[in-house]
């Protein structure tokens, strides 16, 4: 009686754990799988993901690079318009140094090492409009 209440919760445990899992010998389940978790992207050869076609909007320069520090306010980024307005203050020309080139704890290009000036540009705009 013991090994049949033993071998009845097991296999009740068994159906309970492996329903969710596709356990089937079909050829599509297999290949389901064993198919690869991810891929291997070699220098020279044909990128995976699309590069940009045109230029990035500010928007998406500040949210993919610049909303990390600028967003929260770290190390001393200007994150409020009264911030802005202190460094507008010595002109476009010097943000634009001091985003391409770095400037205190902000590193050059704000770590968009891929963007052009414009684009930089574009996302200090941005930021200056209070977004």
């Amino acid at each position: 009686m013991k090994k049949l209440t033993a071998a009845l919760l097991m296999m009740s445990a068994t159906v309970a754990v492996a329903a969710p899992f596709d356990n089937s010998l079909t050829e599509e389940a297999i290949k389901k799988r064993i198919a690869p978790v991810g891929s291997v992207y070699l220098a020279g050869a044909e990128p995976v993901v699309a590069e940009p076609t045109g230029p990035r909007t500010g928007q998406q320069v500040y949210q993919a690079s610049c909303f990390g520090c600028h967003g929260t306010g770290a190390l001393g980024a200007p994150k409020t318009k009264a911030d802005w307005d202190t460094r507008l203050a010595k002109g476009m020309d010097v943000l634009m140094d001091h985003a391409i080139n770095g400037f205190n704890a902000m590193p050059p290009r704000g770590t968009c090492m891929n963007c052009s000036d414009d684009e930089i540009k574009a996302a200090i705009e941005f930021m200056l409009k209070g977004n």
